[in-house]
């Protein structure tokens, strides 16, 4: 029961983090929406059609990281490999 109890509490999250790298990608989603919430709060003048903005700017946020993972894929997989070609 102690040693439970110490391996419970020993959890520190930057040395053990979760292991996330599976659903990584579903934390894109409510990161891009609160970021939105806030920076439209902030930096509007007006709150009309507050709420347009706010799914805009969200979808241009997921979309481009979207956007930036392809291209980062194509270069890694295909344009690298073409330009220092490994030895052997």
């Amino acid at each position: 029961m102690l040693i439970e109890r110490a391996i419970a509490f020993a959890y520190i999250p930057f040395v053990d983090p979760i292991d996330a790298h599976r659903w990584w990608f579903l934390l894109l989603i409510p990161m891009a929406f609160g970021v939105s919430v806030v920076y439209k709060a902030v930096r509007m003048r007006s709150l009309d059609r507050y709420w347009r903005h706010v799914f805009g700017m969200s979808a241009s946020i997921v979309l481009g990281i979207i956007l930036m993972g392809a291209v980062i894929y194509v270069l890694i997989e295909w344009v690298v490999p073409r330009i220092a070609p490994m030895p052997g």
